[in-house]
């Protein structure tokens, strides 16, 4: 492998992690908080190992990656990125333990939004800041932002691009992959500025707009509130579900929607499948919490959408406590976890066109029993999915179902119990973030035995990953020569 060109990636995201620690001094100096010097000293740190791991690498530069270099870089550029992005907690003594100042990293660049803090509100504002960094960087992926902002790749860019990104099919906005990362980094740049501006009308705070706008665009779930968003009005809630279902869509279908091809947006099956999903389970579970009791018709559709949403689009945010609710409502909001957002949005889990795609090969295995001498061809939005990819589907649901149950049973022995053991793996598998039982939306990951934090932590990675790029990295294949 061009370990040297991997190294010289690795500088180059150091870098770029360096600049954002720099920016969340800017609260501390607001507010003059006591953090400047742990925050300084952690930038400081990134940018010598970025630095000197760029420059040690420059003589007689390869640029070039081939597949293998690519799942490696990926991988290990998370692992990275989460060992220096943990040094501001630490160093700012925000976060005492490693293992912990770790988890939050990982949670808060995988987006995940799994949370070992207990009194969120206590934190000084330039970490808050940090850690809402952490979720933004991570949303639309950094080795995208690399790529944007550094296309030195002759060979391999598309490789390295589309093993960090998520879906069945990859689709080129460009010619250039560096062309099609700055146009969705573009559109994610927009969509920040947006719904900052929106939430601004409301009863919040810039720090509080912003830090929700990093965490809504990228699907994190991170808030500056000890009650998430709850904390806030009406209003602000309206606009963020909003935000959070508009992140959960694919971004391609974003850049189609401004370039005017609105038949190809709203043709598009899984765009149809998520929004019609979202739909059916908010009236479901509405009905349900009206029929409880307590609630106005107003309220029931508000919490309904809101978690709804939060969930699917693996947000994590809330504004109530689901497990509250009826065991069927939030038995409803536990089988999202598995759902996932649209592929090429900032959302985690298993992702619509997978579920569709493997849905719609049933009912074609039937008719091909019916008719076995006919041809009869999967399609999706028009396009042909052929049996390549549909074997690769259905590997990564065998995989990710696999992965599931081993992590559960790993939990158990650690000392969980079922519930929490279930619901701790499917949210961090799927970058949910709350969970059920003892890590649902009103608890948090503190009490979790350090030795499951460091499993959840690799769910984390893994699920971000979509599971083949960092399980390719096992096999005795990819490592012979």
């Amino acid at each position: 492998m061009n370990f040297r060109f991997i190294l010289n990636i690795f500088g180059r995201v150091l870098l770029i992690v360096s600049g954002f620690m720099l920016l969340s001094l800017i609260p501390a100096f607001i507010y003059n908080e006591d953090t400047v010097k742990g925050i300084l000293l952690s930038a400081l740190i990134s940018v010598a190992s970025g630095l000197s791991l760029y420059l040690f690498t420059l003589p007689n530069l390869k640029k070039e990656l081939q597949v293998k270099d690519s799942y490696f870089t990926v991988t290990f550029t998370w692992i990275v990125i989460s060992i220096f992005g943990s040094l501001p907690y630490l160093l700012t003594g925000s976060i005492d333990s490693v293992n912990d100042a770790l988890f939050e990293t990982v949670s808060g660049f995988t987006t995940t939004g799994s949370s070992i803090l207990t009194d969120i509100e206590s934190l000084p504002k330039s970490v808050l800041l940090w850690r809402s960094f952490t979720h933004w960087l991570g949303g639309m992926g950094i080795i995208v932002l690399v790529v944007a902002v550094l296309p030195l790749l002759r060979i391999g860019g598309y490789n390295l691009f589309k093993n960090e990104t998520s879906g069945i099919t990859y689709e080129k906005l460009a010619p250039k992959t560096a062309s099609t990362a700055k146009r969705l980094w573009g559109i994610y740049v927009g969509l920040t500025f947006v719904l900052t501006a929106l939430l601004l009308l409301g009863d919040i705070s810039f720090f509080d707009a912003i830090n929700h706008a990093f965490s809504t665009i990228s699907t994190g779930g991170f808030s500056t509130k000890n009650e998430s968003v709850g904390a806030f009005s009406p209003y602000i809630q309206y606009v963020i579900f909003i935000f959070m279902f508009i992140s959960g869509a694919n971004f391609y279908l974003h850049y189609h929607f401004l370039q005017g091809r609105f038949k190809r947006v709203f043709t598009n099956s899984e765009l149809r499948t998520y929004s019609t999903l979202v739909i059916v389970a908010v009236i479901f579970v509405a009905l349900l919490i009206f029929n409880s009791g307590g609630y106005t018709i107003e309220k029931a559709i508000r919490d309904s959408f809101f978690q709804v949403i939060s969930i699917i689009t693996t947000t994590g945010f809330a504004t109530y406590d689901y497990l509250q609710w009826p065991v069927q409502a939030w038995s409803v909001i536990f089988l999202l976890m598995f759902s996932g957002a649209c592929v090429g949005s900032t959302g985690g889990g298993v992702k619509i066109i997978r579920h569709l795609v493997a849905f719609k090969n049933v009912l074609l295995n039937f008719k091909r029993m019916l008719h076995p001498n006919s041809v009869i061809r999967l399609k999706i939005s028009g396009e042909i999915i052929d049996d390549n990819k549909v074997t690769n589907l259905l590997s990564f649901l065998f995989l990710y179902l696999l992965t599931f149950v081993t992590g559960t049973i790993v939990m158990i022995f650690l000392g969980e119990d079922i519930l929490t053991s279930v619901g701790s793996v499917a949210a961090n598998m799927g970058a949910v973030g709350p969970g059920i039982g003892s890590v649902g939306p009103a608890s948090n990951y503190a009490h979790i035995h350090d030795a499951g934090k460091i499993v959840l932590s690799f769910l984390m990675v893994v699920g971000r990953l979509e599971l083949t790029t960092v399980f390719i990295l096992f096999t005795s294949t990819f490592w012979d020569n």
